[in-house]
């Protein structure tokens, strides 16, 4: 029965060593702030219907044109009512 060589404690590659003293933290924050980085989380029933980000960009947008065209139908008159006569 061959011996099988010591067993390292650590077996991830040198490559993979990360040393976290040197890091900064929130590093890319104010570019993500600047650049309007948002991340929205789709219920599991919605996200099935849209293939990827731009099927739901779309679909937003024209649901955007739908409701600003139907606004302007039912905006009320700016003009007083008249009154009605008593019969």
């Amino acid at each position: 029965m061959k011996h099988k060589g010591k067993a390292s404690a650590d077996d991830l590659r040198p490559e993979y060593h990360f040393d976290y003293s040197k890091a900064v933290r929130g590093k890319y924050y104010r570019r993500l702030l600047k650049e309007g980085a948002n991340v929205i989380v789709l219920e599991p029933d919605v996200a099935k219907a849209f293939r990827d980000s731009t099927a739901v960009n779309d679909a937003l947008r024209s649901l955007l044109k739908v409701a600003r065209s139907s606004q302007r139908l039912t905006t009320r008159s700016s003009r007083t009512a008249r009154k009605r006569s008593a019969a």
